[in-house]
């Protein structure tokens, strides 16, 4: 592989049969991925992403070092690589999955100190990575963070904000928050999402650079769906997943009961005020 990439280099103007002719290998052959490889770099993502869920700390070097740990002699290289490749950063210095642009207006985080005693006074954000038997896709969503109910979610096999705003003009058809709290990335902070806030007399809020704390109740929530669900089911495709993290979900909001919410359902806190303010709730950030 490495004297293909040099006979490219080294004859620029030479057609791709003809460097292949030249190396006297098969034309085919120059497409070849090993079967092999991409099926370890797959079960290293798998573990990367378990990982990661418990130690959101975990950098590049520290991964390698864990994956050493477990037996998997493999180099920083391939780490950043696969890492790179699953959008995933140690949440400090850095953020996680969504990249900044620095382009975009960032705006100051306005929940330090703040009380949360009602639904629809603050709603965040996120994106987290979601893994299929082959490969991964990206999961967005929006969620009340006084009721841990979530509003609306979707899925991408890209990074590109248009799955962000579905998922924004979703929740917005089921109400209105004061404040909407995201990190910085570049599908939050990009002129069309923060637009559609502003139009909507929205607030907007945005964590401080790899600050995991300062969006918290959704790092839960991630954490929440990939042991109970994701982690318990190999998704063969799209669809699939998309079906098991509807089902979930369903599940998540009218179903499953929270300890910190008094043992009640988010969608019981969401949708029933007065019962929400008798247990006497409340959440300092």
């Amino acid at each position: 592989m490495r004297k293909r990439k040099e006979v490219e280099l080294k004859n620029p103007l030479l057609s791709l049969s003809r460097q292949c002719e030249l190396l006297g290998m098969n034309r085919s052959s120059f497409y070849y991925r090993s079967r092999r490889d991409e099926g370890y770099n797959n079960y290293l993502m798998r573990l990367i992403d378990e990982q990661f869920t418990r130690r959101p700390t975990f950098g590049v070097e520290k991964m390698r070092d864990w994956l050493r740990n477990q037996g998997h002699w493999v180099n920083t290289k391939r780490v950043r690589r696969l890492m790179r490749l699953m959008g995933l950063e140690a949440v400090y210095p850095k953020p996680r999955i969504s990249k900044s642009c620095p382009e975009h207006k960032i705006y100051p985080y306005l929940l330090r100190g703040l009380i949360i005693d009602r639904p629809d006074q603050v709603w965040a954000s996120d994106i987290s990575y979601i893994r299929l038997l082959h490969g991964f896709v990206y999961l967005v969503v929006v969620m009340d963070w006084f009721s841990r109910y979530v509003l609306s979610w979707k899925l991408s096999i890209t990074l590109e904000k248009e799955f962000c705003l579905e998922a924004l003009r979703d929740a917005l058809m089921v109400s209105t928050p004061e404040i909407f709290n995201s990190d910085q990335g570049s599908q939050f902070t990009s002129s069309e999402f923060t637009g559609i806030l502003k139009n909507a007399g929205i607030r907007i809020s945005m964590d401080g650079r790899g600050r995991l704390y300062d969006n918290i109740f959704v790092e839960r929530l991630w954490r929440t769906v990939k042991y109970e669900e994701v982690y318990l089911h190999d998704y063969i495709s799209v669809p699939v997943a998309r079906k098991g993290l509807g089902d979930y979900f369903e599940f998540y909001n009218n179903e499953r009961p929270h300890a910190s919410l008094g043992g009640k359902t988010p969608h019981d806190i969401y949708f029933g005020i007065e019962t929400a303010r008798n247990t006497g709730y409340g959440q300092r950030v």
